[in-house]
Protein backbone atom coordinates (compact mmCIF):
# COMPACT_ATOMS: atom_id res chain seq x y z
CA UNK A 1 0.00 0.00 0.00
CA UNK A 2 1.29 3.83 -1.04
CA UNK A 3 0.97 6.32 1.49
CA UNK A 4 1.32 10.14 0.42
CA UNK A 5 1.39 13.07 2.93
CA UNK A 6 0.59 17.12 1.84
CA UNK A 7 -0.10 20.23 3.41
CA UNK A 8 -1.96 23.11 1.62
CA UNK A 9 -1.23 26.65 2.52
CA UNK A 10 -3.67 29.24 1.79
CA UNK A 11 -3.60 32.81 3.38
CA UNK A 12 -7.02 34.93 2.78
CA UNK A 13 -7.47 38.12 3.31
CA UNK A 14 -10.86 38.37 4.43
CA UNK A 15 -12.63 36.88 7.33
CA UNK A 16 -14.52 34.62 5.23
CA UNK A 17 -14.28 32.59 2.12
CA UNK A 18 -15.15 29.59 0.18
CA UNK A 19 -12.21 28.51 -1.92
CA UNK A 20 -12.11 25.35 -4.76
CA UNK A 21 -9.45 23.63 -3.87
CA UNK A 22 -9.95 20.43 -6.01
CA UNK A 23 -7.34 21.01 -8.78
CA UNK A 24 -4.84 21.02 -6.03
CA UNK A 25 -6.17 17.98 -4.46
CA UNK A 26 -6.10 16.26 -8.01
CA UNK A 27 -2.62 17.46 -8.41
CA UNK A 28 -1.80 15.68 -4.78
CA UNK A 29 -3.50 12.34 -6.63
CA UNK A 30 -1.43 12.69 -9.39
CA UNK A 31 1.69 13.31 -7.74
CA UNK A 32 1.02 10.41 -5.24
CA UNK A 33 0.69 7.39 -7.49
CA UNK A 34 -2.74 5.81 -5.85
CA UNK A 35 -5.40 4.31 -8.25
CA UNK A 36 -7.17 2.91 -5.98
CA UNK A 37 -7.89 3.79 -2.28
CA UNK A 38 -9.38 7.17 -0.31
CA UNK A 39 -8.21 10.53 0.24
CA UNK A 40 -8.45 12.40 3.63
CA UNK A 41 -8.78 16.38 3.21
CA UNK A 42 -8.25 17.85 6.44
CA UNK A 43 -8.30 21.22 7.65
CA UNK A 44 -5.67 21.90 10.43
CA UNK A 45 -7.34 24.95 11.83
CA UNK A 46 -10.08 25.34 14.19
CA UNK A 47 -11.93 28.45 12.34
CA UNK A 48 -11.65 26.57 9.10
CA UNK A 49 -13.31 24.13 7.53
CA UNK A 50 -13.11 21.52 4.48
CA UNK A 51 -16.45 20.63 2.82
CA UNK A 52 -17.80 19.20 -0.79
CA UNK A 53 -20.77 20.66 -2.68
CA UNK A 54 -21.15 22.44 -5.57
CA UNK A 55 -19.37 25.51 -6.90
CA UNK A 56 -22.49 27.86 -7.60
CA UNK A 57 -21.74 31.02 -6.84
CA UNK A 58 -25.47 31.21 -5.37
CA UNK A 59 -24.88 28.71 -3.11
CA UNK A 60 -22.11 30.01 -1.86
CA UNK A 61 -23.65 32.93 -1.30
CA UNK A 62 -26.39 31.23 0.41
CA UNK A 63 -24.07 29.72 2.94
CA UNK A 64 -22.39 32.94 3.98
CA UNK A 65 -26.25 34.18 5.20
CA UNK A 66 -27.12 31.35 6.61
CA UNK A 67 -23.94 31.08 8.42
CA UNK A 68 -24.27 34.41 10.05
CA UNK A 69 -27.79 33.63 11.11
CA UNK A 70 -26.50 30.76 13.15
CA UNK A 71 -23.30 32.16 14.44
CA UNK A 72 -23.60 36.06 14.10
CA UNK A 73 -20.14 37.56 14.68
CA UNK A 74 -21.10 40.52 16.05
CA UNK A 75 -21.70 42.31 18.69
CA UNK A 76 -18.14 40.15 19.47
CA UNK A 77 -19.56 40.81 23.32
CA UNK A 78 -22.31 37.85 22.83
CA UNK A 79 -19.47 35.23 23.23
CA UNK A 80 -17.41 34.30 26.33
CA UNK A 81 -14.45 32.78 23.87
CA UNK A 82 -14.53 36.70 22.77
CA UNK A 83 -12.51 37.77 25.70
CA UNK A 84 -9.36 39.31 24.14
CA UNK A 85 -10.69 37.76 20.83
CA UNK A 86 -13.32 38.49 18.35
CA UNK A 87 -13.66 34.73 16.44
CA UNK A 88 -15.83 32.23 18.64
CA UNK A 89 -18.29 32.36 15.60
CA UNK A 90 -15.58 30.86 13.45
CA UNK A 91 -15.34 28.50 15.57
CA UNK A 92 -19.33 27.56 15.73
CA UNK A 93 -18.65 27.56 11.89
CA UNK A 94 -16.06 25.82 11.42
CA UNK A 95 -18.14 23.24 13.80
CA UNK A 96 -21.05 23.23 11.48
CA UNK A 97 -19.31 23.21 7.97
CA UNK A 98 -16.95 20.48 9.28
CA UNK A 99 -13.38 19.81 9.84
CA UNK A 100 -12.73 17.18 6.82
CA UNK A 101 -13.97 15.36 3.52
CA UNK A 102 -12.81 11.72 2.93
CA UNK A 103 -13.35 11.05 -0.94
CA UNK A 104 -13.14 7.47 -2.64
CA UNK A 105 -10.07 7.14 -5.43
CA UNK A 106 -11.20 5.27 -7.92
CA UNK A 107 -8.84 4.21 -11.31
CA UNK A 108 -6.58 6.66 -10.17
CA UNK A 109 -9.43 9.60 -10.18
CA UNK A 110 -11.72 11.43 -7.21
CA UNK A 111 -15.16 9.59 -7.46
CA UNK A 112 -17.09 12.25 -6.87
CA UNK A 113 -20.95 12.50 -7.72
CA UNK A 114 -22.22 15.50 -10.25
CA UNK A 115 -21.27 18.37 -9.14
CA UNK A 116 -19.10 17.61 -6.17
CA UNK A 117 -15.79 19.66 -5.88
CA UNK A 118 -13.94 19.96 -2.40
CA UNK A 119 -14.48 23.57 -0.43
CA UNK A 120 -11.54 25.21 1.74
CA UNK A 121 -13.83 27.41 4.26
CA UNK A 122 -12.01 30.44 5.85
CA UNK A 123 -14.19 31.79 8.93
CA UNK A 124 -11.01 34.17 10.36
CA UNK A 125 -9.02 34.76 7.89
CA UNK A 126 -5.66 37.15 7.22
CA UNK A 127 -3.20 34.38 8.19
CA UNK A 128 -1.68 31.64 7.20
CA UNK A 129 -3.72 28.29 7.74
CA UNK A 130 -3.35 24.87 6.80
CA UNK A 131 -5.02 21.78 5.17
CA UNK A 132 -3.33 18.42 5.23
CA UNK A 133 -4.04 15.76 2.08
CA UNK A 134 -3.71 12.00 3.67
CA UNK A 135 -3.72 9.71 0.67
CA UNK A 136 -3.88 5.84 1.42
CA UNK A 137 -4.00 2.93 -1.11
CA UNK A 138 -2.59 1.01 -4.29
Amino acid sequence: MKSYRKELYFNIPTRRAFVNITPQVEQCLAESGVNEGLILINAMHITASVFINDDESGLHHDYELWLERLAPHEPVSRYRHNVGEDNADAHMKRQIMGREAVVAITGGRLDFGTWERIFYGEFDGGRKKRVLVKIIGE
